[in-house]
This record gives C-alpha cells, structure tokens and sequence, in this order.
C-alpha cells in the first residue's frame, strides 16, 4: 500500500513539472507594418529583434500605449487569450529656436513640453513658446522659445519699465496691463513687431463735443441811388452780422487739444447785405473861382502834374501829339485811359490853371490818388504837383461815370 501510494505521488508530480509555458501573442507596429509574434520572450528589445527591428537612439518603445524600458521585461504579461501591442515610437527631427540659435533635435516625445522637458531646457515664467507646450510634436516642426525683451513705456506721463516675450506692441501692452481703450494708439502701432529701440509710447486719445457760435459777416452791395448827389454815398440798408451754431468735436491727446473738427452748422440768423447807394443825382451849381463865374455840375479833388512837350518824363524825348490829336499845350488835360474813353471832351475849370479839356492819357492813380495832368508849351511850363479842385462844366455830358474808380 504504501509503495503504491508514493508512486502515484511521484508520476502526478511529474506530469505537473512537465506541463509547457504557454506562448504569448505579441503585435509589433512599427509605422505602417505591423509584425506578429507567438513567443514566451518578456524583455522588449528582444522582442523588436525577433521581429526584425532595429531601435534607433532617441525611438521609444510604448507598451498599449504607454512607454516602457526597452531592457526591462514586460511587467504583468496577459493571459495568451489577451495579445499585447508594442509600438515604435521613431524619433523625429525637431528644430529648437532660442536667442542662442537654432539647434537640431531627434525626439520622439508626443508634445512641445515633453520635447522641452527631454531636451533639459530651462525656462522662465515669461517665455513665450510658439507653439504651446500642448501641441503634439510632428516631423520638421519649429519650437521656438521667445525670451522676453526689456521694454520702456511712456503711458499717462510715466516711464514703466516692463519684460514681454510678445511678438506685436499691442499683444506686449496688454501682457503688461496697459491695454489701448477707444481712440488710444500707439507709436509703434499695436499691430507692429516690437521696436528696436525698445520704448512704446501709448497717446491717451478722448473727444468731446461741444455747441459752438459763429459770427456770419455780412455782404455789402451797391447801387445807384437817384436822390443821392454824385460822389455821394447813403447806406440805403445797413448791413447785420448773421449766427450760425457749429457742432464742433474737439480731440485731446495725452491732454492736450490738438484738432477741432466741425460737424454740422446751423444757421440761426442769416446775415443782412448792407446796401450803399452811390449818387446818381446831378445839380448845376455856379461858383467863382479866380475871379471867374463858372457853372459847374461836379467837383472832384484830384492830384495834379504837369507836362509839355520835351517834359513827358523819357530823357531825350519829345512830342507834341495827344491822344486825341490836340497840340500838347495849356488847355489839354489828360487822365486815365478808363475815364478819357467816356469824357474824351469834358471841359474842367481847374483853379490856378483855368480851362482844361480832356485830350490826352494821363498816367493813372499814383498810390491810388485820382489824377490829373495838365498840358503846357516848354515855354509857359509850370510844374504841379499838388491837390487841386476840378471843377467839371456844363453842359452835363450823355456818358457819365458815376463812381471814379
């Protein structure tokens, strides 16, 4: 009994000790092909190496998605009923900008932050990584880490002294709190790269509006007045100041105005045209002048020359002629072409000279005088230049300018 019982002791034993480790399923991806491994192998590099695969320096091994050491075994392998996955993660080139340069890298980190973190970058709170440290990583991808630029900012008559990373003026103003409300703008402009200078100035910009007068001059108009005496003048209609109401929009920069800009005008009273009546009226009167008794329609005071033939005012020239074909000599008188084209004719009384008629081109209004030039021979000559009264003498003409001009 006893030797039976031992035995069957001994063979279940034996079958037990014999019994074969059962064989995993092992899926190898790697990129686009996929291997599949029926092994009792446990250490990952061995496994890739079964399936013919190379680890190149900087890949990674990922265990159902997870990284695992390639030379530690698998932990807690599944059943053979539950296949495994190991996946080659390859390394991919990855450029890294930083105020240093540019430095080439080979990573097979997922984002931009465990490509910092592999790579024993160091950052500060204000650097700024474009992209962001979420980003999954791509082959040929440029992480750039901007370090912040120290930067002065003229704002609400300060200087501020700030540190910004941004890559426009606008974004580095408002990273520092000073943000451009309404009209507020920037020199640079907000949508401009930093300046080299490195100094921001922000123009506190406000408007107001407000309800303006404005004068609006009059006009003056003539006319002829008919019960007015010639070289006479009555206001026949005094003129008067008209309103009109602006809205006016003033702009301030930093405080101080610098435009104003009207909006809309209203008129509130129209200006009145002044009307001046220049007369028109003609009355004969006589007077005695020298001893003489003349009948006269118009006295105008004017500024009298003088000439004669050799004394026209040309060196070297002389000449008898006038305009009218009269001998040059006392008894013409000239004037301006203006007035001698309507009273070519007109007889004056000029006091000291005597009569005078219209015969020739006088040389117009000195300093804006009225003119006249008396005509003598070279050998009566008297030189005038002085104020005299000129008498005009009946008959009164057809052709009359009313205002000398």
């Amino acid at each position: 009994m006893k030797l039976t019982h031992g035995f069957a002791l001994a063979f279940t034993f034996f079958i037990f000790a014999c019994q074969p480790t059962p064989l995993s399923t092992i899926r190898v991806i790697d990129n686009s092909r996929i291997v599949m491994l029926q092994t009792d192998e446990r250490v990952p590099s061995a496994l890739l190496e079964q399936a013919g695969l190379t680890l190149n320096p900087n890949d990674r091994i990922l265990l159902n998605g997870l990284p695992i050491p390639p030379n530690q075994p698998i932990p807690n392998l599944p059943s053979a009923n539950s296949p495994i996955t190991l996946q080659i993660r390859r390394a991919m080139p990855i450029t890294l900008i930083t105020r240093a340069g540019e430095k080439q890298l080979q990573s097979s980190a997922f984002t931009v932050g465990e490509l910092l973190e592999e790579a024993a970058t160091l950052l500060h709170a204000r650097d700024k990584i474009e992209p962001g440290l979420d980003t999954p990583i791509a082959a040929g991808m440029k992480v750039a880490i901007i370090s912040p630029d120290e930067l002065t900012v003229s704002v609400d008559g300060k200087v501020l002294q700030i540190q910004s990373s941004a890559g426009t003026v606008g974004e580095a103003l408002a990273e520092a709190g000073i943000p451009l409300i309404g009209l507020d703008y920037s020199l640079p402009a907000e949508n401009e790269t930093l300046p080299s200078d490195r100094h921001i100035r922000v123009v506190r910009v406000s408007e107001s509006v407000v309800l303006a007068q404005r004068p609006m001059p009059f006009e003056s108009e003539t006319r002829a007045a008919s019960n007015v005496l010639i070289d006479q003048t009555q206001i026949l209609q005094p003129g008067e100041t008209g309103l009109a109401v602006q809205r006016v929009r003033i702009r301030y920069e930093d405080g101080e105005e610098i435009a104003r800009l009207t909006e809309a005008e209203t008129m509130v009273r129209p200006p009145k045209t002044r009307i001046v009546g220049y007369g028109t009226k003609i009355e004969i009167k006589t007077a005695v002048v020298d001893g003489v008794k003349i009948e006269y329609w118009r006295a105008v005071q004017m500024f009298a020359t003088s000439y004669s033939p050799c004394r026209l005012g040309v060196a070297g020239l002389c000449s008898k002629g006038t305009a009218s074909g009269l001998p040059a000599k006392k008894g013409v008188v000239g004037m301006i072409r203006s007035w001698y084209n309507v009273m070519q004719g007109q007889r004056f009384y000029i006091p000291g000279y005597g009569i005078g008629v219209l015969g020739d081109l006088g040389a117009g209004y000195p300093d804006g005088r009225p003119l006249i030039d008396l005509a003598y021979s070279d050998n009566d000559y008297v030189g005038w230049h002085k104020w005299v009264t000129v008498y005009f003498l009946t008959p009164v003409p057809n052709s009359i300018i009313y205002v000398l001009q």
